[in-house]
């Protein structure tokens, strides 16, 4: 029904928060990691989103990123994982990661998530495990067919710099590997994420 609502921020919650647009005050449910990079009250911002109905309510679920909703829709499709199930998943995990950890069998990583056992967690990789692809993510993001609005600038650094490795020779898992394990800071640039995952490549 709703494909994104853009609109300015009205409020903001422990897992939610409500957008104005035309004279109506959505509330949308977002993930954990996405609270910590909302604008301040009243500026303008764009979510994807995606409408849960059941008989007593009309839940939105929304994502800065339209690749973090299709992740979302792909994980409700899990026995077991439902709208808040998936929402807690991609709390725990940015859609890279949990691609990361699906493909390479990383249940205990899946398992952090809030409500996420372990037996649930074997699950999602068994189910997604054929349906997931780092290679395609990172050609939709080169190609540009990934929208970049919204997304943090650690973020866009990150994924500059597992593009640079990949371009470099490496496979993706290995790139987002090396990554991952860097602790990226507002101030360093690509150059400074790649030498320090470069450096931690040579160490593994």
């Amino acid at each position: 029904m709703y494909a994104y609502i853009r609109g300015q921020l009205a409020e903001t919650g422990p897992d939610s928060i409500v957008i104005e647009a035309g004279g109506i005050g959505y509330r949308v449910h977002i993930p954990g990691k996405s609270l910590n990079y909302l604008p301040q009250i009243g500026a303008e911002l764009k979510v994807y989103t995606y409408l849960h109905t059941r008989e007593d309510a009309m839940i939105l679920y929304g994502f800065f990123l339209r690749d973090d909703l299709e992740l979302f829709k792909q994980l409700i499709t899990v026995s077991g994982i439902g709208p808040k199930g998936g929402l807690a998943v991609l709390s725990a995990l940015d859609a890279d990661e949990l691609r990361f950890a699906v493909l390479s069998g990383d249940a205990k990583a899946i398992a952090k998530a809030p409500g996420i056992g372990a037996k649930t967690a074997q699950r999602v990789i068994l189910e997604l495990k054929d349906r997931l692809s780092l290679e395609e993510a990172f050609e939709k993001k080169s190609q540009g067919a990934a929208s970049s609005e919204g997304l943090p600038q650690i973020g866009q650094v990150k994924e500059d710099a597992v593009l640079a490795l990949t371009a470099l020779g490496y496979s993706s898992t290995e790139s987002l590997r090396a990554v991952s394990g860097v602790e990226i800071t507002e101030d360093m640039d690509v150059e400074a994420v790649l030498k320090a995952a470069l450096k931690r490549m040579s160490l593994m």
